[in-house]
């Protein structure tokens, strides 16, 4: 990542309304989530704890960003039945919740007819967006930031229509 893209923490250190987060591939291959995933195929067993290693650093990014104010939403377009990776990521999306994002799924056949972006995306008070970039197999392969204004109605749009639809964490069931 060159140096002057902010890093993630940054562009939610600058954000004062909303952040809103839209996922929509059925798999992700991003290396440092390997170990974590593979554990729980092997146990069934996922790191919920708040405070451990692994998720401490996100539960402080997002509570402190959300007892500033800034509401956080994550919305996740799935396949159904799902993979076994959205079966782990909802697993994991208690601790999501517990950080204070509002967390929302909507089955992929629901979401025909909604005009959606090409790449899942970060929308930081409704005019700037952080791509987020993968490869075919879902690795990750990098960041690009846009402050196009046409790009942010769109990410804006999309994101609504799909949280207007979507299931609340609580309430969905995996299929």
């Amino acid at each position: 990542m060159p140096s002057n893209e902010p890093t993630f923490a940054e562009l939610l250190a600058g954000c004062t309304r909303s952040a809103v987060h839209l996922e929509m591939r059925d798999q992700y291959g991003v290396s440092d989530e390997s170990d974590a995933f593979n554990a729980w195929l092997r146990t069934g067993q996922r790191d919920t704890d708040p405070t451990s290693e692994n998720w401490a650093p996100w539960v402080d990014l997002i509570s402190s960003a959300v007892t500033r104010g800034v509401v956080v939403r994550r919305a996740r377009i799935v396949s159904e039945p799902v993979t076994d990776y959205i079966r782990w990521e909802h697993a994991g999306a208690v601790v999501n919740v517990h950080a204070g994002e509002q967390v929302r799924w909507l089955p992929r056949r629901r979401a025909s007819d909604i005009a959606l972006p090409g790449n899942d995306f970060w929308l930081f008070d409704d005019r700037l967006i952080r791509w987020n970039h993968f490869t075919g197999d879902g690795a990750w392969a990098g960041q690009e930031i846009s402050d196009d204004p046409s790009a942010a109605k769109l990410c804006s749009e999309a994101f609504e229509a799909v949280w207007a639809r979507a299931v609340p964490h609580e309430q969905y069931e995996i299929h």
